[in-house]
């Protein structure tokens, strides 16, 4: 990894840590509601990757599509509301666990067969998620959980839609302009049910997740993905759980409590033992291709 792919990567994995602190920022003070939170966000967002994309010249009306912005946009809501009730030290680990076994679940259904290892490792995270809710003082509420783990489903199936393409800054541009016809309906719904409350100080913590953790967030990391493996690729985001804790606990005032620790212990363990693993598993098959291919080669009747 070079320097630079390096300073990239980190400013990017700050950048998604720091959607998490400013979402839990605006909303636990109240200075914004959820639905508005939101909209604010995916159209900030949409204009600064549209912008980012335009003057690197690779925009283009056709990317994106439907599915994957719809994806997107029950990521970003589901998000905005898990954050009415959960901390910033909690909600990135179960929204980065729900991610992680939702695109090795993918592959357990595409017909990749993991080793008990890995197996080992996907119940070490799902054991870590459950730690979280169990009854107690210091569980966090169940409904909380459930829509940052629906957030973290909704990533994953984003990111498995997102990996074929060629030009993922695009892409990612064009679905955040496309999950804007469907914040119009949804702050309606909002509003029916309560007023809409907006702050100067919500509406700028709105637009900086949108404008910086996101858009800004989202370019520096597809500029850091070509100088990264697969493998280094998900091991690096194992640090947005702890840079995002890391800061919640002086600018939000959290509490790390023994029960974060546990879960944090197998949620982040336990992926990223199943992610080496795999990556292990990967590298002995090409080694053995490769030995394979040679010996083929040394063995043909020469003329």
């Amino acid at each position: 990894m070079t320097q630079k792919t390096a300073a990239l990567t980190a400013a990017a994995l700050v950048g998604f840590a720091a959607n998490s602190l400013l979402c839990r920022l605006a909303l636990k003070a109240g200075a914004i509601d959820a639905a508005s939170f939101t909209a604010i966000r995916l159209g900030a967002g949409a204009v600064v990757l549209t912008l980012v994309a335009r003057v690197l010249g690779r925009w283009s009306e056709h990317s994106g599509s439907w599915v994957s912005a719809a994806a997107l946009f029950m990521y970003a809501i589901a998000f905005s509301l898990s954050y009415r009730m959960i901390g910033a030290t909690v909600g990135p680990l179960v929204l980065f666990g729900a991610v992680q076994i939702t695109m090795i679940g993918w592959g357990i259904v595409r017909g990749e067969r993991p080793s008990r290892v890995q197996w080992a490792g996907i119940a070490l995270a799902v054991c870590g998620l459950v730690v979280l809710t169990l009854p107690g003082l210091t569980a966090s509420p169940a409904l909380g959980m459930g829509l940052m783990a629906a957030a973290g489903i909704a990533w994953g199936i984003y990111s498995l839609r997102g990996r074929a393409s060629a030009h993922p800054l695009t892409t990612t541009a064009a679905n955040f302009l496309r999950t804007l016809p469907m914040v119009a309906p949804t702050l309606a719904l909002s509003l029916a049910a309560a007023p809409a409350h907006l702050t100067i100080k919500g509406v700028l913590l709105a637009a900086s997740s949108g404008v910086i953790a996101s858009g800004l967030g989202y370019a520096l990391w597809y500029r850091a993905l070509p100088g990264l493996t697969a493998t280094q690729a998900a091991s690096v985001q194992l640090l947005v759980p702890i840079l995002a804790a890391s800061a919640a606990v002086p600018i939000l005032s959290e509490a790390v409590t023994l029960r974060l620790v546990v879960s944090a212990a197998l949620v982040l363990g336990g992926i990223g033992l199943s992610i080496w693993t795999r990556a292990l598993h990967e590298s002995q098959r090409t080694n053995r291709i490769s030995s394979g291919a040679r010996v083929k080669r040394e063995l043909r009747p020469r003329a």
